[in-house]
């Protein structure tokens, strides 16, 4: 999202997390803009009972945890590494006199929290009363056009069949059925359990 060289000109400091650490957790203070520079995390609501609603995979370069720098709230979400990661954070008093310095960074984060909020609509409409292909289909097909979790050259899905689920609010075998549906019907390959869309 930012140059790396322009968030450690500003005093940005390398964290190193290990998969399955919490960077921050739902409900929490934000003091930092973060991003991702390796590994993989994902942004995350769990419920009383564990259960895990996925609202996105990042991937290196993209930040994460952004929306209470804007509106001193909390975080609506936790951050979770999934893999070790590498992740850039920067203090909230110099993200925020960035963006006064440097309108053109404001103005992708606009774009990119309108991106975000499609995105959200499209789920919260395709899911709404949906069959789970449907819906499946949907979030890959919105996945591929955006360049987002599946590989641009092969187009592997990046993603496990439980990350889908947990992004669908549907059942792991739900997901493991209805994409075997939608292998039988064309609509993706599996190969050797990798998925291309």
């Amino acid at each position: 999202m930012i140059d790396t060289d322009t968030l450690l000109a500003l005093g940005a400091c390398y964290k190193k997390v290990a998969a399955g650490e919490v960077i921050f957790h739902e409900g929490s203070v934000a003091n930092f803009y973060h991003q991702l520079e390796t590994g993989s995390v994902k942004w995350v609501n769990i419920d009383d009972d564990g259960k895990e609603f996925i609202q996105s995979m990042i991937e290196p370069g993209e930040c994460f945890g952004e929306l209470p720098l804007f509106d001193n709230l909390t975080y609506a979400a936790s951050a979770v590494a999934e893999t070790n990661a590498v992740v850039l954070r920067l203090h909230r008093t110099v993200f925020l006199q960035l963006l006064l310095e440097k309108p053109e960074i404001h103005f992708e984060f606009s774009r990119l929290m309108s991106e975000r909020l499609r995105f959200k609509f499209l789920l919260i409409k395709e899911l709404a009363g949906q069959n789970p292909e449907h819906s499946i289909n949907c979030l890959l097909k919105y996945l591929k056009q955006h360049n987002r979790n599946i590989c641009t050259k092969c187009n592997k899905v990046n993603l496990t069949r439980q990350q889908i689920a947990n992004m669908t609010g549907l059942r792991v075998e739900t997901v493991i059925r209805s994409m075997r549906h939608l292998y039988e019907k064309g609509v993706l390959t599996i190969d050797k359990g990798k998925v291309y869309y």
